[in-house]
């Protein structure tokens, strides 16, 4: 499963695995290995592996540099994808609602390799996206914004029909043009809720973001590696493409 750490991977997850025809069988995320943070998002890789935990999923990381050149992230996730494939991996499933320009990104990586990508929220409609996560019970904390076009605020806030309600009319209710991201702590397919406290807020690099630190006592869910797949389907995620939530 490709896997952001966000709400849009977790309603994908949970899409897939009620639709019946993929069994995924773990996570795969891009790392900065720096700051030792989930790329993009700015998640500390502790509640990254206490989702793959409460989702009862192996969790398979590519780290990265930073900064990261784009043929550096390509050439990584080459590898990553072609020791999926020799394992047996079938499928790739992503989170992506509508912007055509990723969805053809995603899938000339993947041609070729034997892995068919599947895009189980495709063309939804984004509201009817954000009212599903809600009815669901999912729960996430907006941790990156990008201030150009969404208001620095909603950074640490809970994405909740509040925050809906509070978001001006050009910023999608998803984020998926890239205004904000979050992370997810409960829903579905989560054991049980990530218990989480929300930390300082920073502005870096032209992004703001929240810390949401774990506090929930730690479920062994061990960090694999690329060469540790197991069939049939498994998720990717990529720090230079993404821009979903």
């Amino acid at each position: 499963m490709s896997w952001s750490s966000g709400k849009d991977s977790a309603l994908a997850l949970h899409e897939a695995r009620i639709a019946g025809e993929l069994d995924v069988v773990g996570l795969l995320t891009t790392v900065n290995g720096s700051f030792d943070r989930v790329a993009m998002h700015g998640v500390r890789r502790a509640l990254l592996e206490a989702q793959a935990a409460a989702l009862g999923l192996p969790l398979h990381i590519v780290e990265l540099p930073w900064p990261c050149p784009n043929e550096v992230y390509e050439q990584r996730m080459a590898v990553a994808i072609d020791a999926a494939r020799r394992s047996g991996i079938e499928a790739m499933v992503f989170g992506d609602l509508f912007l055509e320009d990723i969805r053809h990104y995603r899938e000339a990586a993947l041609e070729g390799s034997g892995l068919t990508p599947v895009f189980p929220l495709w063309l939804r409609p984004t509201p009817e996206v954000a009212r599903t996560l809600i009815t669901l019970d999912f729960r996430a904390v907006v941790v990156c914004v990008d201030p150009a076009q969404a208001p620095r605020a909603i950074a640490g806030r809970w994405y909740d029909a509040s925050l809906l309600d509070d978001l001006p009319s050009g910023v999608d209710p998803c984020g998926e043009n890239g205004e904000f991201h979050t992370v997810v702590v409960d829903g579905p397919e989560f054991a049980s809720p990530v218990d989480v406290e929300i930390g300082e807020v920073v502005e870096r690099d032209g992004f703001v973001f929240a810390d949401v630190i774990p506090t929930s006592p730690p479920l062994v869910a061990p960090a694999t590696t690329p060469e540790q797949f197991q069939p049939d389907a498994i998720s990717g995620h990529g720090p230079q493409k993404d821009r979903r939530g």
